[in-house]
């Protein structure tokens, strides 16, 4: 599919109704009722403190994909592209990927965690750990989905922090993927190849728009971890992760590249474009490293010599807003690292108030330069 048929397709069919990060399981309420006329949409069990799971069932092909949303309850733009996705869909019912495809989306797996604004669910307990154990609710309700549904394919949609680099370079990794292993050698199975494949697809179309800008992380096996656990089971899983573009902290410029990565590789699938060959291709994506900060401030003057400070922003839920604090994170000399937006000290004090230093920890919405107040925060939906 071609890069600019793809962004009229997102202009077209973005659902204006989302934006921003915060999305829980009250913000897609009323977009349930709207798809409800186009897809089945069913309730699949219910969280920690009781909210609902749903279900969203569209198409009707043999080729059976299931896709979860916000098993972070704070990771959401996957789950605002699948909405777009869902709009796109809701008035195309030709579409080769609904003839050739059915899909099961849950666009909320964690619901308790998305009103909370947290990773961890109400019981504290990272769902992508908890694949063996199936300790929580939330858990059981994906395995039991998994097992009745029988899949051929997963996709596995999370969100990502702003300190990833896409490998060793000054570019942040705007995306990020991953074939999981399935065993302890991480064996390159024929069923891990068809992941890469996919991988390698929506990696062809973003550098055309992303050139540099897309990562895969290190596939050391973890059995607890869901995608691990459903590749282990020889079900092409494909992770997403949907990281940072420049200025684009309530990720609304990325949900469009998610949005397009979804259809290149649900196009795939339907139209059976994958290529056992290429995973070498997928194996020269460069591996995230964790290289980023979000404000880094050179040639700061700390105790008589000069040193870097970085900044970054720690996501809290204030009043329902998701809100960017500044926090001092590190005061050290940063070569190497790299920053989504630089100030220069110039060889001056660096202060958070009348001559207080700043100190590791300290949470600042701006710094005073040689009397000069420079505001740290960004805007925030």
């Amino acid at each position: 599919m071609k890069n600019d048929l793809l962004k009229n397709l997102y202009k077209k069919h973005k659902e204006t109704s989302l934006s921003g990060r915060y999305i829980h399981t009250n913000t897609i309420a009323p977009l349930l009722g709207k798809h409800s006329k186009f897809f089945k949409i069913e309730t699949i069990g219910q969280s920690v403190l009781s909210e609902n799971i749903f279900s969203i069932t569209l198409g009707a092909g043999p080729n059976k994909i299931l896709m979860w949303s916000q098993m972070h309850g704070n990771e959401s733009t996957t789950t605002k592209a699948l909405f777009d996705l869902l709009n796109l869909f809701s008035e195309d019912e030709s579409n080769i990927i609904l003839k050739n495809c059915t899909i099961v989306i849950v666009p909320i797996l964690n619901p308790d965690g998305a009103l909370a604004y947290t990773r961890l669910n109400a019981n504290s307990v990272d769902l992508n750990r908890d694949a063996q154990t199936l300790s929580q609710p939330e858990s059981v309700v994906l395995n039991t989905l998994f097992n009745s549904f029988k899949p051929h394919f997963c996709f596995n949609l999370h969100g990502q922090r702003t300190i990833f680099s896409a490998g060793n370079t000054s570019n942040s990794a705007s995306l990020s993927f991953l074939s999981p292993a399935q065993d302890q050698e991480c064996t390159i199975t024929d069923n891990r190849k068809i992941a890469m494949s996919l991988i390698v697809k929506i990696n062809s179309m973003l550098q055309e728009e992303l050139p540099n800008q897309v990562g895969t992380y290190d596939d050391a096996y973890n059995i607890n971890c869901v995608g691990d656990a459903f590749q282990s089971l020889n079900v092409p899983t494909v992770l997403f992760e949907a990281g940072h573009c420049k200025n684009d902290y309530n990720r609304e410029e990325v949900r469009r590249y998610i949005f397009q990565s979804y259809l290149v590789a649900l196009n795939a699938i339907a139209n059976n474009q994958i290529d056992l060959l290429d995973f070498k291709d997928y194996l020269v994506i460069p591996e995230n490293k964790k290289l980023f900060f979000d404000i880094i401030i050179k040639n700061a003057l700390v105790n008589n010599k000069l040193i870097d400070i970085a900044v970054q922003f720690e996501e809290q839920l204030i009043n329902k807003k998701v809100k960017f604090i500044p926090k001092v994170s590190k005061i050290d000399n940063l070569d190497g690292f790299f920053a989504h937006r630089y100030l220069d000290a110039n060889g001056c004090k660096v202060l958070e108030g009348l001559d207080i230093e700043l100190e590791i920890g300290s949470e600042i919405d701006f710094v005073i330069i040689d009397n000069v107040k420079l505001l740290l925060n960004i805007k925030y939906s």
